[in-house]
């Protein structure tokens, strides 16, 4: 038998044999989780139009997208935006406006100022009827026939908590919540920012 002869007859043995530890090799490199790189992959038939990501995990995408997150324009605003600028000076004006009596109330309500069931000095009273009482939503309702006094006091509900009272001079004395006379004044004084401040610098179900 010639050369030839025995080469015609070895070749496609030798071509299967080939074919068949390619094969293998290929299997065993996918169980071992390795990574198959993109483009054709010898002996695989693979298209080079295989994207990276496809391969991923999804713990492997959810961190992929982690890291490209970080190229994302910034969430919040920014001190060179005009517009934050100009409401960080709004608000820079209503805390400097809201600032004296907020105080006043704080101390009333939460020192040793006042004792329970104390009326407040005239000076104090003067403060707390036109710079809080007189912008309360119901203030009409709460004023009633004409103010007595204003004076401190266990709320009657929530006993650990300390309240304003208004003294009517019918001898019904009734309970007002300064941060909803806040609110009001806010509202009505400052009607472009008032959303925004109240949603920022007031407790949620606050008043």
């Amino acid at each position: 038998m010639t050369t030839t002869t025995r080469m015609a007859i070895l070749n496609p043995l030798l071509l299967r044999t080939v074919s068949f530890l390619c094969a293998r090799v290929h299997h065993r490199r996918l169980g071992l989780g390795l990574a198959v790189p993109s483009g054709r992959a010898w002996c695989s038939g693979a298209s080079e139009s295989t994207r990276p990501e496809s391969l991923l995990s999804s713990a492997g995408r959810s961190a992929l997208r982690e890291v490209l997150s970080v190229k994302e324009p910034p969430k919040y605003p920014r001190w060179d935006d005009p517009d934050y600028c100009k409401w960080k000076d709004k608000e820079r004006d209503i805390l400097n406006d809201i600032e004296p009596v907020v105080l006043l109330a704080k101390e009333i309500l939460h020192s040793d100022r006042y004792m329970d069931g104390e009326r407040l000095t005239e000076e104090d009273e003067k403060v707390v009827v036109e710079r809080l009482l007189a912008h309360h939503p119901h203030s009409e309702d709460k004023i009633g026939c004409a103010i007595d006094s204003i004076m401190v006091d266990r709320h009657p509900q929530f006993k650990r908590s300390r309240c304003l009272f208004v003294i009517r001079t019918d001898g019904v004395w009734i309970d007002f919540s300064y941060q909803k006379c806040l609110r009001a004044y806010i509202q009505d004084k400052y009607p472009s920012h008032a959303d925004r401040f109240i949603r920022e610098h007031f407790k949620r179900g606050s008043g």
